[in-house]
């Protein structure tokens, strides 16, 4: 015989072709409604599930994925930002070192976060879906043996119907040929026949016994493990979003700490920062008590965002705290004004002022402000003083609006 390729013989060729011309005949008559189709409505709703379940497993496994591409892009980024900081610190700065452990921990809590979703999540996730190819064509093999069972138990049903009608008409063809042949030869036509007719009709039904069993072996496997596929899909949900967020959970809480380590260090930076700052004299003042630290061109300097506690209460200049303070009025003589509670001094404004917040006092270059002592001093931050617009406070008296403002917009009167 022939060789067609490694393995395949023309014969097994010829084979495999009559199959499926066979299948395709089979499958065009019971479209047409010509040949009835086995059908099975528990098996069919079992392949409706498993292909659902297929679909959901695969989505989950690309989502889980991307998940995994977006950890490690964070991963790179906070490597990236932690470098950035570990450039940037100086030796000689609070925490050099401890700030440098704490970006070596990060990278390593990243690198552990990843690889453990790898183990825990990913290779269970692509184990769940290696089962589902196998068993995809071990159900498109059963719907391709029962087109042939159903084509065998369809032959056979047609030759027993059709076989008085082939015995009639083959009775008569061996009648004439009994006629036509010689007495002797007559009984041995007659037993030809008979023969020919069981060797068909026996043929069929060995080729349809070898369908049903071959069909039903893989049909009654495929009934036990699709459902059980599919009920096993709740289970494997559960451990995998368990295991996610178990280490998610675990993740955001190391990474807290080493966000509040580094926190502290950077507030320790900073508090030394100040007391640097304070060593150095801070703001400057000649012996008239201007303030020297902006000229008119300069940009104003923002309010501080960190409290200090304050030993002084404006300094020494509330000496001319009396209750009354004399003040020019519109026709030029000059009168006595009960200045308000805690008042220590007088300023005046020589740069414009906008508040950023309520409790901020909004200036304009010329305004004389009489500054007061705060309720509380300890809330008092360095460089800055509470008071009100002397205008407002002829005008209103208690009920002007008493503000804080910035020390060097201003100058001593």
């Amino acid at each position: 015989m022939a060789e067609m390729g490694k393995g395949v013989t023309a014969g097994k060729l010829a084979s495999s072709m009559q199959k499926k011309l066979t299948r395709a005949q089979e499958k065009v008559l019971q479209k047409l409604g010509k040949a009835d189709e086995t059908k099975d409505a528990a098996f069919e709703e079992s392949v409706v599930n498993f292909n659902k379940q297929m679909a959901e497993g695969t989505k989950l496994q690309k989502d889980l994925r991307v998940y995994l591409t977006a950890v490690k892009a964070m991963h790179d980024s906070s490597r990236r930002l932690q470098e950035c900081l570990a450039d940037m610190y100086e030796p000689e700065w609070y925490g050099k070192e401890e700030v440098d452990s704490i970006a070596e921990d990060t990278d390593l809590l990243w690198i552990d976060f990843h690889q453990k979703l790898v183990d825990q999540a990913l290779i269970s996730m692509d184990t769940y879906l290696g089962q589902f190819p196998d068993i995809k064509a071990r159900v498109a093999k059963r719907d391709r043996k029962l087109v042939d069972f159903d084509s065998a138990r369809h032959h056979v049903a047609s030759i027993q119907k059709s076989k008085k009608k082939d015995e009639v008409k083959l009775a008569k063809q061996v009648a004439l040929l009994e006629k036509a042949a010689p007495v002797w030869a007559q009984g041995m036509i007659s037993a030809h026949h008979v023969a020919q007719t069981n060797l068909s009709r026996n043929q069929a039904e060995d080729e349809l016994g070898r369908a049903q069993k071959v069909f039903e072996e893989m049909n009654v496997d495929l009934q036990e493990e699709l459902p059980a596929l599919w009920n096993s899909r709740v289970g494997f949900y559960v451990n995998t979003f368990q295991s996610v967020a178990s280490l998610s959970e675990k993740f955001h809480r190391e990474m807290g700490k080493l966000n509040h380590s580094l926190n502290e260090v950077m507030t320790k930076l900073e508090e030394q920062n100040k007391k640097g700052l304070k060593a150095d004299g801070g703001v400057k003042r000649d012996l008239a008590g201007t303030n020297h630290s902006l000229t008119p061109q300069e940009s104003p300097i923002p309010k501080s965002q960190s409290k200090e506690e304050s030993a002084d209460a404006a300094g020494t200049a509330g000496a001319e705290s009396d209750e009354a303070s004399p003040v020019a009025t519109s026709n030029g003589s000059v009168e006595e004004v009960e200045m308000p509670p805690g008042f220590l001094f007088k300023v005046k404004a020589m740069h414009d002022y906008i508040a950023n917040d309520a409790d901020e006092l909004e200036m304009k270059s010329g305004d004389i402000v009489l500054v007061v002592s705060y309720d509380n001093p300890e809330e008092q931050d360095d460089g800055w003083l509470m008071g009100m617009l002397e205008a407002n406070w002829i005008k209103e008296k208690g009920l002007a609006h008493k503000g804080v403002f910035p020390e060097n917009f201003t100058q001593n009167l």
